[in-house]
């Protein structure tokens, strides 16, 4: 809490900016977060008492006090305890926001919130909310925490967080603010790791340069009108395979013109919950570079099981559908080999977004470094909110984890947006893999943190050919794209969206067909292309810095 007792504003961006102003905005959010936290959650039939724990200090906050409070806005006198003091700690802004977020729904949707109790990682999230509630004995409340949730969606669609603390039996609860604290700490230094880093990176002697030039085009006859270029064709269709009565879902592009004898084809799956649609904006593009593609849809762990498990009739999609996108995966490989496809290209390029790009390096023969439960068991021990990756890469030792098959005998490279498994690989990392790789991060990514996940993995990258690029102002989202109707997406600030997807995706586009250009085969004769510079690239306002193994495992050394 500030010595005004009051919690700061946080500044707004600077335009161009990435991550310095994250700090401001952390200290607001954890000012707000101890003050709600203080007066927490409650308003039903059982608990009456909220007894909030830091060290020594105990803070006794009634329940139905605060109810009415978050209905009037008024505050009095109850049981002898007057709630006034805390609230006035408080101003006018964070007093109206204490207000909603008591009042809002903590699940929306009752199917799916009984869905989503079923789910590990639901489990492991309640398994933490209850080792920070706890009985007047101290025991955690993670059984009546799934309950009571439980019997309150069986009443209700919606369960507010005052609902559920005061439906709660024991007539006290604690809440353990020193384990929140902790929390937030540990989210906290994670940020100030990640400044200093960029900071650090930003340091580094390398070239500013800007996307190469395009070659001069041809002069067009005197009387002859400007023709539009050819564009790439696209193709839908079911690729029938054993377990999809309805075929497997693939959008094909194909290049208006043939390319190169030496060009590969390219495969690209979508993250969790994503669909072909998503990656459309890269493969047009690239079809229209002379790449042919194909963009998976893997039913399971697409946008429609995601619809499945908000009206309650699946549960949520996580790990567990690494299998059958593997399988989906080489489905679609065997098929281009047996020419069921219309896809040509001179060996096979694997590409993927977050769960698409574990997808591709296990499909790269990667088996996962052994003690993988070990491992998860030490990261959480604490919920990791600084790196919710690992709530998937720890699923998968309850599904069975599994083998990563033989790698495609002509596979040329990766293209990773958003990738992790530090858990699945640490130290020595992707050492093992055997194709070049070009791996994209954002410095404004907290699902998949640059620094844990994709630098950890990549500084172990042998091939002198594979980059790491990390974008200034990118998120988790940024390869992700967006129609028109999704423009109200950018209202939602840069700690969620980061810059202009479009921007982002615009260099990105580049920074791809460079890295495709330098793993293609060389015909006899011809003078191999030169890969990728390090550089600090600068397209369209947007700063991405573009890393080769040896700058990388520099600027590891010194974090």
């Amino acid at each position: 809490m500030p010595p005004s007792g009051r919690c700061p504003t946080p500044p707004r961006p600077a335009p161009g900016r990435a991550s310095p102003w994250w700090p401001a905005v952390w200290r607001t959010a954890l000012c707000h977060a101890l003050v709600a936290s203080t007066l927490a959650p409650g308003a039903g039939a059982a608990a009456e008492l909220l007894r909030v724990r830091i060290d020594t200090l105990q803070i006794p906050i009634y329940l139905d006090q605060l109810d009415h409070w978050s209905r009037s806005g008024h505050a009095g006198l109850l049981g002898g305890n007057d709630l006034s003091p805390w609230l006035d700690l408080l101003d006018g802004r964070s007093r109206a926001d204490l207000q909603r977020m008591l009042r809002s729904p903590l699940l929306r949707d009752r199917s799916f919130g009984s869905q989503l109790l079923d789910t590990w990682a639901g489990g492991q999230l309640l398994a933490e909310l209850g080792n920070l509630l706890t009985t007047p004995e101290g025991r955690p409340t993670t059984a009546l925490l799934q309950l009571t949730l439980r019997r309150l969606l069986e009443q209700r669609r919606e369960v507010t967080l005052l609902e559920l603390l005061e439906a709660l039996p024991p007539r006290t609860v604690n809440l353990q603010l020193d384990g929140l604290v902790s929390l937030g700490e540990r989210w906290r230094l994670q940020l100030r790791r990640q400044q200093r880093a960029l900071a650090r990176l930003r340091a580094f002697p390398l070239p500013g340069l800007g996307p190469p030039a395009d070659p001069p085009a041809p002069p067009l006859l005197e009387l002859a009108a400007p023709a539009l270029p050819p564009q790439p064709q696209l193709q839908r269709l079911k690729l029938m395979v054993p377990g999809y009565p309805q075929g497997l879902p693939l959008e094909i592009w194909t290049p208006p013109r043939p390319g190169r004898s030496s060009q590969p084809w390219i495969v690209m799956m979508p993250g969790l919950g994503g669909n072909a649609d998503q990656l459309g904006w890269l493969a047009s593009t690239l079809a229209g570079r002379g790449w042919p593609v194909v963009v998976l849809q893997h039913p399971g762990s697409d946008a429609q099981a995601l619809k499945a498990a908000l009206v309650g009739q699946r549960p949520p999609p996580g790990a567990e559908t690494l299998r059958n996108r593997l399988a989906d995966l080489q489905a679609v490989l065997a098929a281009q080999r047996a020419g069921r496809l219309p896809v040509q290209g001179d060996g096979v390029v694997l590409a993927g977004h977050s769960l698409g790009a574990l997808t591709a390096l296990l499909a790269a023969g990667l088996a996962p470094t052994p003690g993988l439960e070990e491992r998860c068991r030490l990261a959480l021990e604490r919920l990791p909110i600084h790196n919710p990756s690992r709530l998937i890469q720890c699923q998968l030792p309850q599904r069975a984890l599994p083998h990563p098959p033989r790698p495609p005998a002509d596979l040329r490279g990766l293209v990773l947006f958003n990738a992790f498994g530090s858990l699945l690989w640490p130290d020595p990392g992707l050492a093992a893999l055997p194709v070049p790789l070009l791996m994209v991060g954002g410095s404004l990514d907290l699902v998949t943190p640059p620094l844990d996940e994709q630098l950890a993995l990549f500084v172990a990258s042998r091939d002198p050919r594979s980059r790491l690029v990390v974008v200034q102002g990118g998120s988790h989202f940024s390869p992700v794209g967006m129609a028109e109707r999704d423009e109200v997406l950018l209202r939602l600030g840069r700690e969620l969206v980061g810059a202009d997807p479009h921007k982002v995706q615009g260099l990105l586009l580049n920074l791809t067909g460079e890295f495709l250009r330098s793993v293609e085969p060389v015909p006899a004769g011809a003078t191999a292309v030169r890969p990728l510079p390090a550089q600090r690239r600068q397209e369209g306002g947007i700063t991405a810095f573009v890393l080769n193994p040896e700058v990388a495992r520099r600027w590891w050394s010194g974090l």
